[in-house]
């Protein structure tokens, strides 16, 4: 998975479990701070990335983000489990995975066999 994809998974799943509303992430294996804002509900997802320039929408369908990224044209699945969440990225055929604590996330890409944290 992509350095932006990744970072727009660590928002989103970070958003929807720690209830915080922030306009963007840190990414710390990049050293930089990634803006990325929109809505974030318990049905919907729909938030542009200032960085990649383009739009991340979807619905949540019996607890599963059915996700689409505008910018790489591609879906991307995400469940969210309390404060655990795991999906796949579609474009790239890759799984992930992650969990959230306060405003920390860490999210285990398969593709890579690396833990990226990240901090909203």
């Amino acid at each position: 998975m992509e350095n932006g994809t990744r970072a727009a998974i660590a928002y989103i799943a970070g958003r929807i479990i720690s209830g915080v509303k922030t306009s963007g992430v840190y990414d710390y294996s990049q050293s930089k701070h990634i803006i990325i804002d929109g809505e974030i509900s318990e049905n919907k997802v729909n938030i542009y990335d200032y960085d990649n320039s383009c739009y991340i929408a979807g619905d949540n369908r019996n607890s599963i983000y059915n996700l689409y990224h505008y910018g790489n044209s591609h879906h991307i699945e995400l469940k969210i489990k309390g404060n655990k969440f795991e999906g796949y990225d579609y474009g790239y055929s890759s799984h992930f995975s992650g969990d959230t604590n306060n405003k920390s996330i860490t999210v285990y890409d398969y593709s890579t066999s690396i833990h990226y944290i990240f901090s909203l």
